[in-house]
């Protein structure tokens, strides 16, 4: 870890000697090379999630494989399990019989927060009225409501509109807990 700070550092020296040289004028400072690495931290920031809206171009095959793809690891790798199944399920069965619109749907869908969009998804809140509009949203939030029908019990799920409880402490068997489940 020495060597590497050690070499960075080299680095950061030859770039500052190399920079832009400093005018032999009274008027203007020399240019920090400071401005050198702003690429560095622009191309980091590349791999974060940020607000930049999606290209859509479905002009050619490769162009839209590549958004295929993209949009397909982004609904698979949320960092939330219960998401990453259920998004990625999805997308996986339905991206390529989507227009652009249902493109732009779907991306706007990914841009959601994951807890906002559990949380939609599952009934467990409201959302609001321009999520609740989006087709994707209502295909997705019919899917997993048609799920929790199908395989869970009614006396296991909260009351529509309130948060799930987690069932850590079920041993303790209350007045106010569920006959059966974890919920």
């Amino acid at each position: 870890m020495a060597n590497l700070r050690r070499a960075l550092l080299n680095i950061s020296r030859i770039l500052d000697s190399t920079a832009i040289p400093a005018r032999i004028t009274n008027v203007n400072p020399p240019i920090q090379s400071a401005s050198l690495y702003r690429p560095l931290v622009g191309s980091f920031s590349r791999f974060c999630s940020s607000n930049e809206s999606v290209d859509i171009d479905l002009s050619n095959e490769e162009s839209k494989r590549r958004l295929f793809n993209r949009l397909l690891y982004r609904s698979k790798q949320r960092g939330f399990l219960e998401l990453d199944l259920i998004l990625g399920k999805w997308v996986e069965e339905h991206i390529h019989s989507m227009d652009q619109n249902g493109i732009k749907s779907l991306v706007d869908v990914l841009d959601l927060e994951n807890p906002d969009l559990w949380k939609w998804l599952t009934s467990q809140e409201q959302p609001p009225e321009i999520i609740t509009t989006n087709p994707v949203f209502s295909a997705l939030h019919e899917k997993v409501m048609n799920s929790l029908d199908s395989y869970a019990a009614p006396e296991t799920r909260a009351i529509p509109g309130q948060q799930w409880v987690r069932g850590w402490d079920d041993f303790k068997k209350g007045k106010d807990s569920p006959i059966s489940g974890n919920q």
